[in-house]
């Protein structure tokens, strides 16, 4: 067992007072004495680099290349200058090259060029600088640069009445809460190839066996994409999620809600005069989807209780309950297994579970959904729809036919 910290201790209080040639026998006498793995350790430890430990431990040993001479000893200082002093001009065009201010140039040297260590070294090259890869990155370290990614912080112009419609829905989410009135989230998840297909994320299996998988994602015909339509109950911490194999399409969509409703929302809500429904603005249950409202008011009059429709203002999708309560958890518990078959889909769906309680159902919806419906003016005049004071394009109740009495929401 290597002491590391024994070693440590001894190079630093010993390491000021020794010139190169006794920091070299320093750590070559450390590597020896270490046995197995003392080279790698000692450098690690020093700083050290392992080649000059190996000259250091061929003098020790009187092998390979005869021991310098005691005397000879390389002065402070000596050695290559560094290429910012042979070149001084190299640092200023290296940052013409990577500084920030050239985007949107079309004039702008590898404006639509990764910029890679090779691909700088390559143009500073063609302006008489000779120079390699690797000392482009020293030199770039040396500028406060390393590798970034993208990351998401921008949201793009925000609607003036964001910050109020969030508080008109989280009203009416608690109203109907405290009156024992369902209150959903919804949505629908991103769609997902079925097949032995890589999906993101790791998962334990034994050392060196991996799930193979499908080098290239081509979609296999007898099985296609599934589009999970997910129903969180808010009040009750429960999903439900209807695994489409067809078009996610608004009538899809209602359906799914339906489903819910007959499988757990009956039975938890049996006094329930409204349903609550919190969307995002677009998709298959989008703002201005004449579709989803005339499936709407089928649902309505097919329940006989009038539907709440709140959605959530532009742009503000990542913030839908639904998001982040279970599509990410299923996320989680799917992570790293391909989704071979859509039982397995429902499978690994209905197998997520939180510490908070959450119970999710799932099942898969083998009916066909026709794309391209058309909802005519006269289909819509007849949908019993009451447009809320506030926002009548966002809030909007959609009452039982037969049954009109103004809404004051």
């Amino acid at each position: 067992m290597i002491d590391d910290s024994a070693i440590k201790l001894r190079y630093a209080s010993l390491g000021p007072y020794l010139d190169e040639r006794g920091r070299r026998l320093f750590a070559a006498a450390e590597a020896l004495a270490a046995g197995w793995g003392g080279i790698a350790t000692v450098a690690r430890i020093t700083g050290i680099a392992r080649s000059t430990i190996g000259r250091g431990l061929d003098e020790l040993r009187d092998e390979g290349k005869p021991a310098a001479a005691p005397d000879r000893v390389r002065r402070a200082g000596a050695g290559r200058p560094p290429l910012v002093v042979t070149d001084p001009t190299v640092l200023t065009d290296l940052k013409d090259l990577v500084e920030p201010t050239t985007r949107g140039d079309p004039e702008a040297p590898l404006l639509w060029t990764a910029r890679s260590l090779r691909n700088l070294a390559a143009a500073l090259r063609e302006r008489g600088h000779q120079i390699g890869h690797n000392v482009v990155a020293d030199l770039l370290r040396g500028l406060g640069y390393s590798l970034q990614a993208n990351r998401k912080t921008r949201e793009g112009a925000s609607h003036p009445d964001r910050n109020e419609q969030f508080e008109y829905i989280n009203k009416k989410v608690k109203r109907a809460l405290a009156g024992g009135e369902p209150a959903i989230s919804v949505d629908t998840k991103k769609k997902e190839l079925v097949g032995d297909f890589k999906n993101g994320g790791r998962e334990y299996r034994p050392k060196g066996q991996p799930d193979p998988v499908q080098v290239h994602d081509f979609v296999i015909p007898e099985l296609g994409r599934a589009a999970p339509y997910g129903v969180y109950d808010i009040g009750d911490n429960s999903g439900w999620v209807s695994l489409g194999i067809d078009r996610d399409t608004a009538s899809f969509a209602v359906n799914a809600i339906r489903r819910w409703w007959r499988t757990m929302g009956r039975m938890r809500y049996r006094n329930a005069t409204r349903l609550l429904i919190t969307a995002d603005c677009g998709g298959s249950n989008g703002v201005r989807v004449r579709l989803w409202k005339r499936e709407l008011q089928n649902l309505a009059t097919e329940l006989g209780i009038a539907i709440t429709v709140c959605h959530l203002p532009p742009g503000t999708s990542k913030w839908n309950k639904i998001e982040h309560r279970l599509f990410s958890f299923i996320t989680q518990n799917w992570r790293g297994k391909p989704l071979v078959s859509h039982q397995a889909i429902v499978q690994l769906i209905s197998a997520t579970t939180t510490d908070t309680g959450l119970k999710v159902r799932c099942e898969i919806d083998h009916k066909t959904y026709p794309a391209g419906v058309k909802v005519t003016d006269a289909e819509m005049n007849d949908i019993n729809i009451i447009r809320h004071d506030f926002h009548g394009d966002w809030n909007y109740t959609i009452k039982p036919q037969g049954k009109i009495r103004r809404d004051s929401s």
